[in-house]
């Protein structure tokens, strides 16, 4: 029988000493504890929940004849519902099966040697292993372990990445940018806007993999694997592995009034990654493309892994809507904020939707 547990023990079980959510469900558990417990509001109720039909778009015909297709592709899936799934992205398939057996391989070891990347124990500051998002901030815990690591260059990754994953890691992250700086390209173009390249180097220059672990729950209708909320960058690339749970919400001012504000499963697709829009794209757009808000299903009857890598701004860059994109509205929607002002204000808080774009957001009243 698994042992119970009040607020304090659990927390430092899970927390503190890096057991995290797999730790607790290795001991036995029959039922999710109570600090696990979503409000009804939070839940997923996945029966009323749709399945995007949406194909996933092939890149390599950027380079040819039907390129114009492609793009108007891309712009209206970032400017509507704020993600989309892509095919012949350049990131090889090998790649992406060896990073997802390297996450599983590395949430399989024993407690103790997850636990020594642990913030302020971490060998290196660039690489934190931990559970749920911001644990003493939040009501109820997210359902979820973590590793992530921050890319500063090929040497501190080949020396302080965790063994299993640290070269196939690398080489997903490079792939995946080389993509995101295309679709920067694209999504630019759109806007009749031309980015140099260190413009390019500076709203990409924060990058970081991050591998998830959802263990099976014995209750997934009560608890969330991450709850709602959109994420900062530019670009998020998500690999899924096959068993899905990504939920994304329906913005409320897209065209099919019968679809705002619904929540539809994001299905994993063989050799697909997904692209989110994040917070600093819709912020350069002046609203034009839609960061995405989507939250993660736990399931009961197999773990889950996901892997992905967000393409951020330099910390003390300063974000703030195009010149020529605020010419053209007449309107200036968001203020200028230094990127890790805003960071600070996301990590300051317990997931909560879209909320972290007030933080930047210019009131109209």
């Amino acid at each position: 029988m698994a042992p119970s547990f009040d607020g304090d023990s659990l927390y430092n079980f899970v927390v503190r000493d890096g057991n995290g959510v797999k730790g607790l469900v290795d001991l036995g558990l029959e039922k999710v504890p109570e600090q696990y417990i979503q409000p009804p509001y939070e839940r997923i109720d996945k029966l009323k929940a749709s399945s995007c039909d949406r194909p996933p778009i092939d890149l390599s015909m950027l380079d040819g004849p039907r390129r114009s297709e492609v793009v108007e592709l891309i712009a209206e899936a970032a400017g509507t519902v704020g993600f989309f799934q892509v095919v012949n992205h350049g990131v090889p398939v090998e790649v992406l099966e060896s990073v997802k057996r390297a996450a599983r391989e590395f949430f399989g070891r024993v407690p103790e040697k997850k636990a020594v990347y642990r913030k302020g124990v971490s060998p290196s500051p660039h690489v934190k292993y931990g559970t749920s998002f911001v644990p003493e901030k939040e009501k109820a815990l997210e359902w979820k372990d973590y590793i992530s690591m921050v890319y500063t260059s090929d040497a501190d990754a080949l020396e302080f990445w965790p063994n299993e994953c640290r070269e196939v890691a690398l080489e997903y992250l490079k792939a995946s940018i080389s993509m995101v700086r295309k679709l920067i390209g694209v999504v630019m173009e759109k806007l009749g806007v031309t980015l140099d390249e260190s413009r390019i180097d500076s709203l990409i220059g924060l990058k970081m993999v991050n591998m998830n672990f959802y263990p099976t729950c014995p209750n997934p209708d009560l608890t969330v694997g991450v709850g709602r909320h959109s994420d900062m960058g530019m670009f998020t690339v998500l690999l899924q592995d096959g068993i899905g749970g990504l939920y994304v919400k329906m913005e409320e001012d897209i065209a099919d009034a019968e679809k705002n504000g619904e929540w539809i499963e994001i299905p994993p697709i063989p050799g697909a990654l997904v692209i989110n829009v994040g917070d600093t794209l819709q912020i350069l757009s002046n609203g034009k493309y839609k960061s995405a808000e989507h939250r993660v299903r736990t399931t009961s009857t197999q773990s889950r892994v996901s892997i992905p890598i967000f393409a951020l701004p330099r910390p003390d860059e300063k974000i703030k809507p195009l010149p020529q994109v605020v010419e053209r509205d007449g309107v200036a929607r968001y203020r200028e904020v230094v990127f890790e002002e805003y960071m600070n204000n996301f990590f300051g808080k317990a997931h909560e939707g879209k909320k972290s774009l007030d933080f930047a957001q210019i009131n109209s009243s």
